[in-house]
């Protein structure tokens, strides 16, 4: 009788597959990933950075509507269908909460929406023959309320995911490369190349992480790009250290030798031959470095360093409402604090999960 063989990889994602946390964390980053990457096209707001402002209802509280007048602009911005789709539309209408309104022929009188008990300005507004003024009246809801800027919290909240969720790759991906090189180098070659690399790492470990932070970014400039690259030259070297202990731990072994002997060189034999043996921690490493790359962008913007406005953030939505959790409106800044501790947690779980799942000991 045969006995069906299984390589190394089958197993884990068999493995993978019994972890529930590990599946569901799996799934729900993949949703948030689909959220991100199409957050305009699930956002009720789909401007861009959903940044249409309307002051008069600002901190209103979710499921909140109002009656919304938009008045059309002679202004046109040729957009493609996905410039608009991944980018925002650029919004030139102009939108009015209103209390009350009334059509008389091609002019609107209506009366500006006005919280606490006041009343608003009566205005009226001429249109063009060819518009029905009843298409420039909609009702709008509001799921989760609006800002302290009026802006609808449920479309900066679906857009403000785009950041937290591609700083986590874009730092990842820099620390990787950086870490697996510096790592791989230090832990193959040894000596005074392993000293002097060994001291960069340490060094590069001894500074605060936040502080090294805020020194590139200062650097670099305030923007979204320069938070990315920051956050991922802080990271790399927990993926060196990792990716250099287990180089040393293996670099004697017979496959090793083997492949010195039959006159491999020296990059051949840590791309082809180590590496591929050693990615499990690495990956493990990833996935944490993930959330950590999620939390100290939130840091950031925080601090007022990271995205910069009007760009939406879930950091900086923290920032801008944290002193309404004394003011009788904690879930403008519970929110978003939520959607971080959420995300970070799925990365963690699956950090977990990779971590058994790749355990040969188990």
């Amino acid at each position: 009788m045969s006995i069906p063989s299984h390589s190394l990889s089958q197993l884990a994602l068999q493995k993978f597959k019994k972890n529930f946390w590990g599946v569901f964390s799996l799934c729900f980053i993949i949703g948030i990933g689909i959220i991100a990457v199409f957050a305009y096209a699930f956002a009720p707001d789909n401007s861009q950075n959903a940044n249409q402002m309307h002051v008069s209802i600002a901190s209103k509280s979710p499921r909140f509507s109002v009656t919304m007048l938009v008045l059309p602009s002679q202004l046109e911005h040729g957009q493609s269908f996905f410039d608009t789709l991944f980018f925002g539309k650029i919004n030139t209408t102009t939108e009015i909460p209103v209390s009350d309104y009334n059509i008389s022929r091609n002019t609107i009188y209506y009366t500006e929406f006005a919280t606490d008990g006041l009343i608003g300005l009566e205005k009226e507004v001429t249109v063009d023959l060819a518009i029905a003024p009843d298409s420039l009246i909609r009702e709008q809801r509001f799921l989760l309320g609006t800002d302290k800027y009026g802006r609808d919290l449920l479309s900066r909240i679906l857009v403000g995911a785009r950041i937290s969720f591609f700083i986590g790759f874009v730092a990842v991906f820099i620390s990787l490369v950086i870490g697996v090189f510096m790592g791989s180098i230090a832990g193959y070659f040894g000596g005074r190349v392993d000293a002097l690399i060994m001291w960069v790492i340490n060094v590069t470990w001894s500074i605060p992480t936040l502080l090294l932070v805020i020194a590139i970014t200062l650097a670099l400039g305030k923007g979204f790009w320069q938070v990315f690259i920051a956050v991922g030259l802080t990271m790399w070297v927990e993926v060196a250290r990792v990716v250099r202990g287990q180089i040393i731990s293996v670099k004697e072994n017979q496959y090793v030798t083997a492949a010195k002997a039959l006159g491999f060189n020296n990059y051949r034999i840590i791309t082809k031959h180590i590496l591929p043996n050693i990615m499990a921690p690495v990956i493990v490493i990833c996935a944490a470095n993930f959330a950590a790359a999620i939390l100290v962008e939130s840091g950031l913007s925080f601090l007022g360093i990271g995205a910069q406005p009007p760009m939406a953030s879930w950091g900086a939505m923290i920032k801008d409402h944290y002193n309404y959790i004394i003011l009788g409106k904690p879930y403008l800044a519970i929110i978003p604090g939520l959607c971080i501790m959420f995300l970070v947690m799925a990365f963690m779980l699956i950090g977990n999960a990779l971590r058994d799942a790749l355990d040969v000991k188990n």
